[in-house]
């Protein structure tokens, strides 16, 4: 296949300028995580993910390299998200599934799964974007309270609060209680098609 972009530049591992199938490729599974964590619609979300890939390849050249290009690409996400949910902040509904997770599954475990990302999402939607944001970038796409910070642009003590009191209104939720403690984490019901990228 394709070399892999490198972490911390703006070329591939072969040392040639990334194109919009690189960019996709290695970060459009978190880069969709961070949008639909934020606007909570999947084809909203999608639409996000879509603009977002077009701003951070037409940026590329302007990218410095002071972060990761994943939590660049992350915070773009982010950023574009926020103003697609101010545009049409009457019209988001939450979403009524989320994307299947590959391997084969039985129908009775696919059905506990679908019922766990459910109530999962339904305390996710109790929260605030930035509260949801933060949740899914931490559980999810497992990144340090720093990276978080930089993406979302705030600070390192606020992503820390702000993360301490979703996990608290998050166990409050009973049905996401036990949605959280049966299957081990929230990753597990959120992390939707491909995993954790």
């Amino acid at each position: 296949g394709a070399p892999a972009m490198e972490a911390g530049t703006t070329m591939l591992a072969d040392g040639s300028r990334p194109g919009i199938e690189d960019i996709v490729r290695d970060h459009s599974a978190a880069m969709f995580r961070v949008a639909v964590s934020v606007v909570h619609d999947h084809a909203l979300a999608e639409d996000v993910v879509q603009e977002s890939v077009v701003k951070a390849w037409q940026a590329l050249d302007t990218f410095r390299g002071e972060a990761r290009i994943r939590t660049w690409l992350l915070r773009i996400t982010h950023n574009t998200a926020i103003s697609a949910l101010r545009k049409r902040r009457d019209d988001v509904t939450a979403p009524s599934e989320l994307p299947e997770r590959p391997g084969q599954t039985s129908v009775e475990e696919s059905a506990l799964l679908q019922a766990d990302r459910d109530e999962i999402w339904d305390a996710l939607s109790r929260l605030d974007p930035v509260g949801r944001a933060i949740v899914v970038l931490r559980e999810v796409d497992r990144m340090s309270y720093e990276e978080i910070a930089e993406v979302l642009d705030l600070p390192t003590g606020t992503v820390r609060t702000r993360l301490f009191r979703a996990r608290q209104q998050l166990v409050r939720t009973s049905s996401a209680r036990e949605a959280f403690t049966t299957r081990g984490s929230a990753g597990a019901g959120l992390a939707g098609e491909g995993g954790a990228a």
